[in-house]
């Protein structure tokens, strides 16, 4: 199950929004959008979701228009859409029969995941009476009730403590486990970087980054160190002659940009010649949080 979006054009007005996006997600994998605000994340899901008509593109699951062959989606929004007054129980069944779901079969499906995710109890109390870290599981259960094909997750973890959102995460891949096509939007790059195999960061409607994770990375080459000792470094790299500036410490640890793998195994000759006994050395990739600084620019 593949969903494609091809050369993806919106305009508002005479502004143009999206600029020719293209993205290809596969079924049992997890593709990363990313981006800053008003990048045009939001854009493209609702044109994918059917919500926008796009000026020019095409918007395809298994290689047919998804107008003529429309999946199964779930859809989890950045701007939640619980309804306050109504109970957990109400409303989950509501949404569920809205994808075509049976009263009972509906019932029997969220009792699944209500225990799945730790909120059994809260099954007829009012959406306002829950914490906004179990409203947030609630909105989850919407998006998967019905067992779509295709789920597009914005934000997912938003508002979740670090025990749930490690429960969120192993339901995450049980998804890509399962074979579902996953869109997955976020700011925490520690998530993209853990789920997505493949992804796009966008800016102002432009792809500026696209492909396979790893081989973006690789692209970039190895050029982070880090230190890890018992002793202040930043004299000694220093007087090496590595510019204060681009080194960067927290508590025991120091990490700094080098030119290329072959200066940081000079540094670590150097180090060693002035006794300096390391507990940790390890040249690293640039993570994906460096990589999207890069490109956008800034942080949102």
């Amino acid at each position: 199950m593949t969903l494609e979006v091809k050369q993806l054009v919106k305009t508002y007005g005479e502004t143009k929004v999206l600029h020719g996006i293209s993205l290809k997600a596969a079924s049992g994998k997890a593709f990363g959008l990313l981006g800053g605000n008003g990048a045009g994340k939001t854009t493209t899901i609702r044109s994918i979701l059917g919500l926008l008509d796009y000026d020019a593109g095409e918007v395809q699951w298994e290689g047919v228009p998804i107008t003529a062959n429309r999946p199964r989606i779930g859809y989890l929004p950045e701007e939640r859409g619980l309804y306050p007054k109504e109970k957990v129980s109400e409303q989950l069944v509501y949404f569920a029969r809205l994808e075509g779901m049976s009263r009972a079969g509906a019932i029997q499906a969220m009792r699944r995941w209500l225990e799945r995710l730790g909120i059994e109890e809260y099954e007829h109390k009012k959406v306002e009476q829950l914490s906004k870290g179990n409203q947030q599981k609630v909105q989850i259960i919407s998006a998967l009730l019905h067992d779509p094909e295709l789920i597009i997750l914005d934000e997912p973890f938003s508002g979740l403590d670090p025990v749930n959102s490690e429960l969120l995460a192993s339901v995450v891949k049980e998804l890509i486990d399962h074979g579902k096509t996953l869109i997955f939007s976020s700011h925490q790059m520690g998530h993209v970087e853990q789920f997505c195999e493949d992804i796009c960061i966008l800016k102002r409607g432009r792809m500026m980054v696209s492909g396979n994770l790893m081989d973006i990375k690789r692209s970039y080459g190895r050029t982070n160190l880090l230190l890890r000792s018992e002793r202040d470094l930043l004299p000694h790299l220093v007087s090496y002659g590595l510019p204060a500036e681009r080194i960067s410490s927290n508590a025991h640890e120091w990490q700094l940009e080098i030119a290329h793998e072959e200066q940081g195994n000079q540094l670590l000759q150097q180090l060693t010649r002035d006794g300096i006994n390391l507990l940790k050395f390890e040249i690293k990739e640039p993570t994906l949080h460096e990589i999207f600084i890069e490109k956008v620019g800034e942080v949102s």
